[in-house]
């Protein structure tokens, strides 16, 4: 059953979630799929693969700076002007429309592919921040651990569509009228930006707008510029939260850097392209049901519990990852991985929104989303030079285990009694 909202009803949780089956498309067949292979063999015809790589990185640098410099003031703005939907709008018209025109830009055009990259997914990563503020409107906080499931389970579901429609049509182009693949592929940014842009109709007709906490008479840029810093010089108020923020660094650090890791790995232990990207489709469809009841299974035994039982299957999948020896065992562990997947990263939401003070939601999940784009500082290095290091891949995933005990070790000390949100207030609950 779905639950109902304090204020939208039903039809208020629905239209919130149906953003994550919305803009999940763009993090699967863009940012996962067809992005890093078309920047490389269509808009940088004949450059070496290491200048290829380095300009891409550079992208996604930038991308990361910018986020960091304006994510926790903008929210900060949207809370005291009560326009969190309006800016979640503006960021959403910028990824949906620079995701479109990417899919025109020319081959070896590969300045202009890598600025509208940026601008869509600097668009993708703000929206997305004020989508999470506006959980706390949509439904009793009782209720969060279920919603926010329901979001990231439509959101693999979404994702995972998408992407299977647009990877059989780059693969046999002629059946869906294009072509070759690349055409196929471009069309692919062009079906991402419509459904990103349908989809998310609902969300700014039915979801709830929480009020201004702005006072009148005052500029909301001063008023944001006043309670950030007013955050930032009172952190020890905000204990519970800082707390909570390093174990999600560290944890979800892990859970990043299999996602981004894991083709590479599974290459360099000698599995096919086509056997990687069916288990990505793998985790995709598993991790529908599997965040969805997740959601649930935190709701009634804790979110906390949730992502240690999470974690703990997280260092099993990289203690067999480093004895994988047949494929049936890759998509095994694709299926674990989709299992678990989408249950942490939704109960770490919920679990979130419960330590933060409602009336700060923008602000505090800028800081969240911040995390986020920090969150593979440590993780993918170290994968790389453990592997190094010892000279065999299969040690790489090994040291993942650090940042999930890590991160499941700071959590315990996570006093939600101490918190300023709702996870303070008994009457919450």
């Amino acid at each position: 059953m779905v639950p109902a909202s304090a204020s939208g009803g039903r039809r208020a949780v629905w239209s919130w979630a149906l953003y994550d089956w919305a803009n999940s498309a763009f993090a699967t067949v863009v940012l996962a799929g067809f992005f890093p292979l078309l920047f490389k063999e269509y808009w940088q015809v004949g450059v070496a693969e290491t200048t290829s790589n380095l300009r891409l990185s550079w992208a996604n640098s930038l991308t990361s700076i910018i986020i960091i410099l304006v994510a926790p003031l903008l929210g900060a703005v949207a809370d005291r002007a009560g326009r969190r939907k309006a800016a979640l709008a503006a960021f959403g018209v910028l990824g949906v429309l620079a995701t479109a025109i990417l899919a025109q830009v020319p081959a070896g055009q590969w300045l202009a592919a890598a600025a509208l990259f940026v601008a869509a997914t600097v668009g993708w990563l703000g929206a997305n921040i004020f989508y999470d503020a506006l959980l706390t409107g949509v439904a009793p906080a009782r209720r969060w651990h279920a919603v926010s499931g329901l979001g990231f389970a439509l959101g693999y579901l979404g994702g995972g569509v998408l992407f299977l429609g647009c990877a059989l049509a780059a693969m046999q182009p002629a059946r869906f009228g294009f072509d070759g693949t690349t055409e196929a592929a471009l069309a692919g940014f062009t079906a991402t930006a419509v459904w990103w842009a349908v989809f998310a109709v609902p969300l700014f007709r039915y979801v709830p707008e929480p009020a201004a906490t702005g006072a009148p008479g005052r500029g909301v840029w001063s008023q944001g510029w006043h309670q950030l810093g007013y955050t930032l010089t009172h952190l020890g108020r905000y204990r519970p939260i800082l707390v909570f923020l390093i174990a999600y660094w560290c944890y979800i650090d892990g859970v990043h850097t299999v996602v981004r890791m894991a083709l590479a790995y599974g290459q360099s232990i000698g599995f096919g392209t086509d056997d990687l990207i069916a288990a990505l489709l793998v985790v995709q469809f598993v991790g529908f049901p599997a965040a969805l009841a997740y959601g649930y299974l935190g709701e009634r035994f804790g979110a906390r519990r949730g992502i240690y039982t999470g974690l703990a299957v997280y260092t099993g999948i990289c203690i067999w990852g480093f004895f994988v020896q047949a494929l049936w065992e890759f998509y095994a562990i694709a299926v674990l991985v989709g299992l678990v997947q989408g249950g942490v990263q939704s109960l770490s939401r919920s679990l979130y929104a419960r330590l933060i003070p409602p009336s700060a939601s923008g602000q505090f999940f800028g800081f969240y989303n911040l995390l986020g784009k920090f969150a593979t500082l440590i993780g993918p290095p170290l994968f790389g030079l453990v592997g190094h290091g010892f000279g065999d891949a299969r040690y790489s995933i090994l040291s993942l285990i650090l940042l999930f005990g890590m991160g499941a070790a700071v959590l315990a000390f996570v006093r939600e009694a101490d918190a300023p949100g709702i996870a303070g207030d008994p009457s919450a609950y």
